[in-house]
């Protein structure tokens, strides 16, 4: 195993900008495009369901992310399986984003096989943004879900759907679930996925691109505790990572439950004005991770007024705090707060997750590497 070189978080920095040159690809066309449609849930709203829904529309650059890996692995003598996992997670950073695409999708097994596209606030059908994102909502009737799930045999409330618009590909799930009961918001780094976020960037960045990911020790136990209850997992983690991420912890042999995601978007096409926003944010903004997590987390609070959540994170950034302002909004919806306790936090700082419970952990030494 290699020690991550001073160089490679420049490298890093190199691939998102030769990404995001989108126009640059000198690859023939694939004739079908693909659609990473993500996890996602569903409300109820008086009478019907309402599903907030995120597509990715993209093409491949097989040969940039072979060129970009085969130059990364004779700059720091990378073996074959090192190289293999960076090349699976730059995968969706180096992917072309399409734009101007109209994504229609059905439900499986739908006796009527009616087509869906994602609405948004003004009712209008989106084609996909300059970065190739989609987002919006569908509604469904009660009636008309009973039926989807009926047709489907869901016992969980899980739905399929697959992409059926002219040269595109792909699918996804959702969840609906109902407004009473016990849901779980959780982290992902460091809470069940070691990353070791404390330390200094190259640690970082090694376990990020080059490494297998670890499941957090005990913690799929502890999750398939409440495996009935709806998941959601927040993280400050960009979206380009949610594949490589959801293979890792909803496969058999890690076994995390399966749930909604909800994570940071990173931008990368410099000809949309959001781009340049997005990044300006990212530089100046030291908040932004904490922004982003408290706003998704208070928007599913919002969609379910009745339920009540177990929220679980850990030490090594902003969750105790997030959670804590949580707690405070919402006092009646938080039933727990779990804290994966990976600086030491319960005896250097103990009033930092007082009245939380504490699931103690190997210390993360901040800025150690």
């Amino acid at each position: 195993m290699f020690q991550i070189r001073k160089t490679v978080p420049v490298f890093i920095l190199l691939v998102f900008f030769i990404s995001s040159v989108e126009a640059c690809s000198t690859e023939p066309k694939a004739f079908e495009e693909e659609v990473i449609i993500y996890n996602t849930y569903g409300y109820l709203d008086d009478e019907e369901w309402v599903i907030p829904m995120r597509m990715y529309v993209v093409e491949d650059r097989d040969f940039l992310e072979g060129l970009v890996t085969n130059l990364l692995e004779r700059s720091i003598n990378l073996n074959s399986r090192e190289a293999d996992i960076f090349r699976s997670r730059i995968s969706d950073f180096i992917k072309d984003s399409e734009s101007r695409e109209e994504v229609i999708f059905v439900f499986d097994n739908d006796p009527d096989n009616e087509e869906f596209r994602v609405e948004d606030p003004d009712g209008n059908y989106p084609r996909s943004t300059l970065n190739g994102i989609i987002e919006g909502h569908i509604r469904l009737s009660k009636e008309r879900a009973d039926e989807l799930l009926d047709a489907q045999n869901s016992e969980s409330g899980w739905l399929d759907i697959r992409v059926v618009s002219d040269e595109h590909l792909g699918s996804g799930r959702i969840r609906l679930i109902g407004p009473e009961g016990i849901s779980v918001i959780s982290d992902i780094d460091d809470t069940i996925k070691i990353t070791g976020m404390p330390m200094e960037l190259s640690f970082i960045l090694q376990k990020t691109f080059f490494e297998e990911y670890v499941a957090a020790p005990g913690m799929t136990d502890l999750y398939n505790k409440w495996s009935g209850a709806p998941f959601h997992y927040v993280s400050g983690t960009p979206w380009q990572f949610y594949r490589p991420l959801t293979g890792f912890l909803f496969h058999e042999d890690t076994g995390f439950p399966p749930g909604s995601f909800h994570m940071r978007f990173t931008p990368k096409n410099f000809g949309s004005i959001i781009t340049w926003r997005t990044l300006s944010q990212l530089i100046t903004d030291e908040q932004l991770t904490y922004h982003q997590k408290l706003g998704q987390i208070v928007s599913i609070l919002e969609n379910f007024p009745d339920r009540e959540f177990i929220l679980i994170g850990d030490s090594g950034e902003h969750d105790p705090e997030i959670y804590r302002e949580v707690a405070e909004r919402y006092p009646g919806q938080v039933q727990n707060i779990y804290i994966r306790d990976v600086v030491n936090d319960r005896n250097l700082r103990p009033e930092r997750l007082e009245g939380m419970t504490i699931i103690p952990a190997p210390t993360f030494h901040r800025g150690d590497g």
